[in-house]
């Protein structure tokens, strides 16, 4: 559904007042619904060498630190294939490394304490490890923190992981990420580095309007924390993916729980969390995931509103730039307050399954009533208080009259029907706690 002219101008104001306001030479912004831009712009220069062409949906950008989110989602690919646990620690999969205790899940959460960066000056000297240098570095790295005391962002750790990677499936980082993610998803122009039509990068000074050129740093051993370059067009498909995966690269499972918070980002206000690989951030009764990413010159943001399908994505050539995860969200925002997409329509189910005619109804557990109903044959509860943006319990049949919460209330835990003689349901049991027609206190 296209956006409306007085949404499509709106968008355009917010681009042209944080790009002026934050002095960005060129920058690239789009809004995209389940992958595909329905709104997009460039304004300022791509390259100051040509001003008057702004940058375009196929101009690359480095997205630097968004490249996360693909290693993440590498590693959890991996820990589905079963060649590694989230509890394994790094010691086990790199033998020769020193710091032991360090486990997957830590370092995808930034919560292993371990220092921000590669040992050395790296991003004052722009020289970045290779692969052996930077596994013989991680000696001398410092654990700055306890495991879990707070969220520490460190490339290190995802430098690591990228050397998991690369070591597990026997071939390098990149040649990985382009057979498990970019091929099968078609992100032709998601490359390491820059590759054809791109932008340049530019630092532009406090005290004066004139723009100095960014050096491109070769990442070499540390890509996999940021090495990536794509465009708008690429970032929209992946906002996509985020919201809901391909199946056969990710189980919608696997990212749901990549979006279970694993230790507060800002621990004053609560208004971001870190997932495996992934921020999350509120805005309003909002969560997105997604992820910033900065180099030299190049400032970008990527987030998407999963239930909606709703993305937001900013890229920047320049060093200092607008908040690029507040960017983002705000586009994203902006279309869902004032555009959302149409309620899906209902449809009647065909059927009843027989064996659930008799659980249909009022029950009741802990003093509480669960009305239970069949919708599209399958089975659903909902607490009768339950706030209207919770979602039902979802259940799915595992044995005679055995069943497994699969969303909602309880997930995970089963729920069993108790029939007397003559095959009559006399009572429930979910999560153990007992279910009945009429309300009863325990023990009864």
């Amino acid at each position: 559904m296209a956006l409306s002219d007085q949404t499509t101008s709106a968008l355009r104001r917010i681009l042209i007042e944080r790009q002026s306001k934050g002095r960005v030479p060129g920058l690239a912004a789009g809004v995209a619904r389940h992958g595909d831009l329905v709104w997009q712009e460039g304004v300022g220069s791509a390259d100051l060498d040509d001003p008057a062409r702004p940058p375009g949906a196929d101009d690359q950008f480095l997205i630097a630190s968004i490249t996360k989110t693909f290693t993440a989602v590498m590693v959890m690919q991996l820990r589905d294939e079963g060649r590694l646990s989230l509890d394994d620690t790094l010691e086990k999969l790199l033998p020769e490394v020193s710091h032991e205790g360090i486990t997957v899940r830590q370092m995808l959460s930034h919560s292993s304490g371990m220092q921000r960066e590669p040992v050395g000056d790296v991003w004052e000297t722009l020289q970045l490890p290779g692969r052996e240098d930077l596994v013989a570095g991680f000696a001398e790295a410092e654990r700055v923190l306890r495991p879990h005391e707070r969220w520490h962002y460190s490339n290190l750790m995802y430098a690591l992981l990228g050397e998991v990677i690369a070591r597990l499936d026997e071939v390098e980082w990149y040649d990985a990420l382009r057979r498990r993610i970019l091929d099968p998803l078609e992100l032709r122009r998601t490359t390491l580095g820059f590759e054809g039509a791109r932008t340049k990068g530019y630092f532009v000074p406090p005290h004066t309007d004139v723009p100095l050129p960014e050096p491109v740093p070769d990442l070499k051993g540390t890509a996999a924390c940021g090495g990536l370059a794509s465009t708008l067009q690429d970032m929209a498909t992946w906002s996509g993916f985020l919201a809901s995966p391909e199946e056969s690269v990710l189980s919608g499972d696997t990212l749901e729980e990549m979006c279970q918070p694993q230790i507060l980002m800002d621990t004053d206000r609560w208004q971001g969390a870190m997932g495996l690989g992934l921020f999350l951030v509120r805005s309003g009764t909002r969560v997105y995931a997604g992820h910033t990413g900065g180099m030299p010159g190049q400032i970008s943001g990527v987030f998407t509103h999963r239930e909606s399908g709703t993305g937001g994505v900013v890229l920047m050539n320049a060093s200092v730039s607008p908040d690029p995860a507040a960017f983002a969200v705000d586009l994203a925002d902006h279309v869902l307050d004032n555009e959302p997409e149409e309620p899906e329509v209902w449809r009647p189910g065909t059927s009843v399954p027989d064996e659930l005619a008799e659980l249909v109804g009022r029950w009741y557990s802990e003093g509480q009533p669960f009305d239970f109903s069949v919708r599209q044959g399958r089975l659903e509860a909902r607490g009768a208080s339950l706030p209207e943006h919770k979602p039902s319990s979802l259940f799915e049949q595992v044995g005679d009259d055995l069943y497994r919460t699969v969303a909602g209330r309880e997930r995970g835990e089963l729920l069993r029907v108790t029939r007397d003689e003559d095959g009559q349901v006399v009572k429930m049991n979910w999560a153990t706690y007992l279910v009945t027609r009429d309300p009863r206190p325990f023990g009864s």
